[in-house]
């Protein structure tokens, strides 16, 4: 357990940044499952509108350094061409 002042507000400081971290991850993963479900459904333009708000999700994420920028590039790159594949 922590002994100083100091450390037990690091202490605080970790949860809830874990807690920020884990929440802004869910989001990340809800917002391609929102996308992947439509292009299962074959339906096109809700895909795309789908992608673009996941595409503002995961900018989101890659800003604030929870997933680096090109674990966020790929993730985007699938996306999209999934969803150009559907013709």
């Amino acid at each position: 357990m922590a002994n100083t002042a100091q450390a037990r507000k690091r202490a605080r400081q970790s949860i809830a940044r874990r807690n920020r971290n884990f929440a802004l991850r869910t989001e990340f993963r809800t917002a391609i499952k929102k996308v992947l479900k439509a292009i299962q459904a074959g339906n096109k333009d809700v895909a795309k509108v789908e992608f673009i708000s996941a595409q503002s999700t995961i900018d989101k994420i890659a800003r604030k350094g929870i997933f680096h920028k090109n674990k966020a590039a790929r993730h985007k790159s699938k996306l999209s061409a999934k969803i150009k594949a559907m013709a």
